[in-house]
């Protein structure tokens, strides 16, 4: 494995992210995402050559419906969500309308 992330390179983003690293969590992470990195470039050396870029997987389908009949994709419809007041009465804390939970981001 090329190492492309350093430990700098962890510290800093879990600075930017507000992240507290427990001590030896950053060799782990900066493992982790170099990892990850070599997997991308892995990837990268595949042949794609003729391979059609596409955004979304519904682009596959060349007919509206033609992947239900074909299994590719499932029908999309609605299901009776839970009633607000029953949902609401198991909860610790509520105003009424909504859940009530502590801050847990001090800025």
């Amino acid at each position: 494995m090329t190492a492309k992330v350093t430990v700098e390179d962890v510290e800093r983003v879990a600075e930017l992210g507000h992240l507290e690293l427990a001590p030896g969590e950053s060799e782990r992470m900066l493992h982790d995402l170099n990892a990850i990195l070599d997997y991308v470039a892995e990837l990268n050396e595949l042949d794609t050559t003729g391979v059609a870029p596409l955004a979304q997987v519904s682009e596959l389908l060349s007919e509206p419906g033609e992947g239900y009949e074909a299994g590719l994709l499932r029908e999309d419809f609605g299901l009776p969500s839970l009633d607000r007041a029953e949902v609401l009465s198991q909860a610790p804390q509520t105003d009424g309308v909504f859940f009530q939970v502590p801050k847990v981001i001090e800025r």
